[in-house]
């Protein structure tokens, strides 16, 4: 049996590498939004929304400022990537009721 060598990169389709590429995502998009209150404001505030009522807020917002939808789509480009790479639709989500299920 090979063990992989320290340094050796995940295979991007594995749970680590989902996790990594999930994490580089979730943190540049940290950085983005701390960057752009007014749409941080609205994504915040869609947590506490019916679905309706936060799909149609964040669509609002978005569609005023299409340069903002544009620069977070490719902060997630990676994520999106990774779907078609791999074949599957692993969410942050996911990961996160991973982790809770492990957890409790």
């Amino acid at each position: 049996m090979i063990a992989p060598t320290a340094g050796a990169a995940p295979d991007p389709c594995s749970a680590s590498g989902v996790a990594a590429t999930a994490s580089g995502v979730l943190n540049a998009a940290s950085g983005y939004l701390d960057g752009h209150p007014d749409a941080n404001n609205v994504l915040t505030a869609a947590v506490n929304q019916s679905p309706a009522d936060a799909k149609s807020s964040v669509r609002g917002y978005f569609l005023s400022h299409p340069g903002e939808a544009l620069e977070l789509k490719g902060i997630a480009q990676p994520l999106l990537d990774l779907r078609s790479q791999c074949n599957n639709s692993v969410s942050p989500d996911q990961l996160a009721a991973l982790f809770n299920a492990l957890s409790g």
